[in-house]
Parts: C-alpha cells; structure tokens; sequence
C-alpha cells in the first residue's frame, strides 16, 4: 500500500508522491495493462522515493515530477518482462485489466481519464516496452522528446525514431478516432439488450461484418472462444448460443465506464462474471470489436 498523507506532520516526502500518484498511476497503467502489477510498482516507486530521501549524504531532487516519473517508468519497464512471460502461459486471449470506474467515483474517472482504451491498449501489446514507454508518454500525457530522453536515458534522436515507430505502428492497426461519447453509450447498451436477451435481428444490425470477439477467460472464467471470433454472422451465432442458455433473469447489467469507454457489467446471484467493451467502427455507430472479460482474479475490482 501506498502512504496515506501525514497531517499530523506535513511530512513534505510523502505529499509530493501523493501529489504525483495519479499521474504516476496512469503512466505504468498504461505500459503495462495489469492492476495489480501497476500498484506492485507504484509501491517499489514510494519506496524508491522514501529512502532516497532517508540517506543523509543524497543531493537534493531538484525535480521531484522528473525523479517519480524515472523510476516509475524504469519499474514498468522492469515488470513488462514478467508481464510477458504470462502471457505466453495465459489461457485464451489476454486483454489488459479493466479499470472500471465506481458508478459515483467521478472524481476518480476524472483523475484517469488518460487512461487508453481497450482497443488501444490491445494494440499497445504487440509494441516493443521502449516503444510502448515512449508512446504513451508522448501520445498520451505530452511529453517532448528531450523530456522523455531524460526519462529514459536515452538520446533525444534515439527517442524520436522510437516514437515514430510506434506511432506507425499504431496507426497501422488503430485509426485514431474517439466515438461520440453518448453514442457509445447507447451502442453499448443496445448491444447488451440484444446479446443477451437473444435478439439475433437487433444483434446483426450492431454489428460490422468484419466484427472481432475476444474473450478473455484465463482458463477460469467463462469464455465463449480460447481464439478471437471473426465475422458477424458466427459472432452473432455465438451470443445467441449463450443467450439461449442463460434462466430467465439470470443476469443483471450495470453501466459504468472502462477508462474513456463505457462498458457493461454483468452480474449473476454471485457477483460479476463479466465486463463488456464494445468498439466502434471509425466511420459510423456499427461494433468494429468486443472484448469480453471474464476471467475472475480481472473482476474483484469491478464489484461496484
């Protein structure tokens, strides 16, 4: 656990990490697509920055911003290895950690709204750790290339080709477009009325014809496929093979919102067994692709 902020003492060491905790929070979110890995870091950040600051002979941080986010970015880096290592092990399809917002937690979502989205952050899996470190500090929190050279110990040129890697990298396989919020909205709420209430009509009519279901199960959740499913038509097949089987009343569907996506949130009697993420087409409301994640040890945090 991170430190809770001193009041009693004002204690300066503390309130600059916290002061800095979102922004740092984000930053190896979004390198690493895990939670639980993120706050494993963020935690080898505070100890970093407490003891640097318990040895009597270190020199001053001139720049406490620039010092936090070098060793949170380096212990991302650190942790992409292991990261990786699961996932070659990992049953199915393997889609980040979602970071479901509290249905009252505005402040919250507010404070991470940085965070990418699904659809990007699958994308981001298939760069290098440098070129996704540099991505994401760029791309997603502004960062100058000096900066991030700085950062990553490496030369401003060297960072610059890393970054125009990446970003060709990226607009190869993700168009960058943001879907009108309210229409995302409703895509997503008529997709989970028609799934999982058996409507085949109103299902094929969401969905583009090239449309991609990934299900990411672990091997202990449910998961509809351990390969990504394409094409409307055996998509469609799919969901009304699951609707068919699904009791009367069975399930109960919350809204809430993954980073900058609205999600569904499905329940059954014993807590959530699923969040659904649906992307849209760049060029119109129809779903380009769908992550289903229902693997248990992704959904605690979704108990909201």
């Amino acid at each position: 656990m991170t430190p809770a902020p001193s009041h009693a003492t004002g204690d300066i060491v503390t309130e600059q990490f916290l002061g800095h905790r979102e922004l740092l929070f984000s930053v190896i979110y979004n390198m690493l697509g895990s939670l639980a890995d993120t706050e494993d870091a963020l935690q080898e950040v505070w100890l970093a920055w407490s003891a640097r600051h318990r040895t009597p002979d270190a020199a001053p941080v001139e720049n406490p911003r620039a010092y936090l986010l070098r060793t949170a970015v380096n212990q991302a880096l650190a942790r992409r290895a292991e990261v990786t290592r699961r996932q070659e092990t990992y049953v199915g399809p393997w889609l980040p950690e979602p970071l479901v917002a509290a249905e009252d937690d505005v402040a919250g979502a507010a404070e991470r709204a940085e965070s990418l989205s699904m659809a990007m952050l699958v994308v981001l899996e298939t760069l290098s750790p440098l070129e996704r470190a540099v991505f994401v500090l760029h791309e997603v929190f502004g960062f100058g290339h000096p900066e991030i050279a700085g950062i990553l110990g490496r030369s401003p040129a060297a960072v610059r080709q890393l970054a125009a890697r990446a970003r060709r990298h990226v607009q190869a396989r993700r168009p960058r477009h943001r879907p009108a919020p309210d229409v995302h909205t409703q895509v997503t709420e008529r997709f989970a009325a028609a799934a999982l209430g058996g409507d085949l009509r109103a299902l094929l009519e969401l969905l583009a014809p090239d449309v991609t279901l990934w299900t990411d199960g672990g091997g202990k959740g449910p998961a509809t496929s351990l390969r990504p499913v394409h094409g409307r038509d055996r998509v469609a097949s799919l969901f009304m093979s699951v609707a068919a089987a699904l009791p009367a009343g069975a399930l109960d569907i919350h809204y809430r919102r993954v980073a900058g996506d609205p999600c569904a949130l499905v329940f059954s009697a014993d807590g959530p067994i699923a969040v659904v993420i649906v992307d849209l087409a760049p060029d119109g409301d129809r779903i380009a692709g769908i992550y289903s994640i229902t693997n248990p040890d992704k959904l605690p945090r979704a108990q909201c």
